[in-house]
């Protein structure tokens, strides 16, 4: 039997926003956005001006492909990180050698005719999700000081202050390891996904993340707030914001709400004081 607090892929309805700011010391931008359903990403570039922007672009690039469809499918999603993995690498082949990005986003996927969520991360940008009142991260940082949490040897609060806490232990390029992590989740009415750069997350913690979604309904909204305070509380690296609203069309025409979005479309709108860093070349195994 369908459970029914899952959502026929028929039935999906999506909002998008997002929001970006170089932050306050840094004298470009190097994060890239998507919001082309049923793709949502953001790209954390490093390696400095003409080589983090253009490695988190061409990762945008390589994903844009999936826009325009209701869903995509898990191999697709995988062919896109090799596609941006193989631009990147002709990049650095061009003298950026030191060019790389991270990438952390969903895309919305069919298991059976029912809409989920296929989560994929690379790096420290996050991916996180709202939903019943509560804010949960589902991916995992490819970090020094991630790898720390989960030996025990590190604690929250020490971690948030650690002076490795920008070095990242996989991204696209950059001469480290590039395998992405997934999770497959399903979509429920409601949910409201958050794709940010690590300049977001380091400024704010969960509890200001939790309450600026809690309190936002427009997800345009919600991506602006959410980069704005970023930036009043230092703005230390380049933030951007992704917000991504689900619902059920059946829910909502029950609720006599007169939205006329198309089945899976998205209406959009328009960290540290050291950038982040790839770690020196590790094995090709990982964590998984």
């Amino acid at each position: 039997m369908t459970d029914p607090a899952t959502i026929p892929l028929s039935e999906l309805r999506l909002g998008a926003g997002s929001a970006t700011h170089p932050g306050l010391r840094r004298r470009s931008n190097e994060d890239s956005l998507l919001t082309a359903s049923p793709v949502f990403l953001v790209a954390d570039g490093m390696g400095g001006h003409e080589a983090g922007e253009v490695a988190s672009a061409l990762a945008v690039e390589s994903f844009g492909a999936l826009a325009g469809r209701p869903s995509v499918a898990p191999a697709e999603v995988r062919d896109a990180f090799d596609r941006a993995r193989t631009a990147i690498a002709r990049l650095a082949h061009a003298g950026s050698r030191r060019a790389g990005t991270t990438v952390s986003g969903v895309a919305v996927t069919d298991v059976d005719g029912v809409a989920h969520w296929l989560v994929f991360n690379l790096g420290d940008s996050r991916t996180y999700r709202f939903g019943g009142g509560e804010l949960e991260q589902i991916s995992v940082d490819h970090s020094v000081v991630q790898e720390l949490l989960d030996e025990g040897s590190l604690d929250s609060a020490a971690a948030a202050v650690h002076p490795e806490r920008n070095v990242i232990t996989r991204a696209l390029g950059g001469g480290g390891a590039s395998q992405p992590d997934y999770w497959v989740v399903p979509v429920q009415h409601g949910d409201r996904i958050l794709v940010c750069s690590d300049g977001v997350s380091g400024e704010l913690d969960r509890a200001a993340l939790e309450r600026v979604l809690r309190e936002e309904p427009v997800p345009q909204e919600a991506a602006v707030r959410l980069v704005h305070e970023g930036v009043l509380r230092g703005g230390r690296d380049n933030l951007t914001a992704v917000v991504v609203d689900a619902t059920d069309a059946r829910v909502t025409a029950a609720e006599g709400d007169g939205q006329d979005a198309q089945p899976g479309s998205a209406e959009s709108g328009s960290a540290h004081d050291e950038d982040t860093i790839p770690r020196g070349r590790v094995g090709a195994g990982g964590r998984s």
